[in-house]
């Protein structure tokens, strides 16, 4: 596919506003927090609730500014994403850029499928045999599952992290392929780009 320029401007205008709009709310606050009389629990839980709008809003911009380039099924591949995370389906999705990775991935079971949020979903299903592993995708294409990616050797003390993220990591240090992450216990997705997990939420 011909690659395409990242242009999401109007998202990164909304998101810089309503960036605005919590500072100016959190400042207003601040103002009036030394009169007793004024109880800011309402105004703190709203400015809570507009963060994790924000929140939303920054994961689907930095997602689609990261895969726009690279595949034209944005929107299917959130979707699956979005329902993997709110059924707890653990997932592994590598999207390949434009470094080859065949000498950094142990090849699963081919599929050459074109991408469909029911496919990428019914590969996760618990007990499928295609669950376990990395599921890899080139521009439209699901090209194989079940592929098994190198894990980081990097030390996290006593932090609590499992073999996905830890392979998502492996695999984004030595490429600069972009993985997605669901977590099986918490349902929490994360992506990775060199060699940094970013948690985010989609609507």
């Amino acid at each position: 596919m011909e690659h395409t320029e990242c242009d999401f401007s109007p998202l990164r205008l909304k998101l810089k506003e309503q960036l605005i709009t919590i500072s100016e709310n959190i400042d207003q606050i601040i103002s009036t927090l030394d009169n007793e009389n004024t109880c800011l629990l309402n105004e703190i839980e709203s400015i809570a609730k507009t963060f994790s709008n924000t929140g939303t809003l920054a994961s689907t911009y930095y997602l689609s500014c990261f895969l726009a380039p690279y595949t034209n099924k944005y929107n299917e591949i959130s979707q699956a994403i979005s329902h993997l995370s709110l059924k707890r389906q653990g997932a592994l999705i590598v999207i390949q850029r434009e470094d080859p990775i065949d000498k950094w991935i142990t090849p699963g079971i081919p599929l050459s499928a074109e991408i469909s949020s029911s496919l990428v979903e019914s590969i996760f299903v618990t007990g499928s045999p295609l669950h376990d592993g990395a599921v890899l995708i080139h521009h439209d294409i699901i090209v194989s599952a079940a592929n098994i990616l190198p894990l980081t050797e990097k030390s996290y003390g006593n932090e609590k992290m499992g073999t996905r993220h830890r392979a998502a990591i492996g695999m984004s240090e030595r490429t600069d392929a972009l993985i997605l992450i669901v977590s099986e216990e918490s349902g929490k997705a994360s992506f990775c780009l060199d060699g940094k997990l970013y948690p985010f939420t989609l609507s």
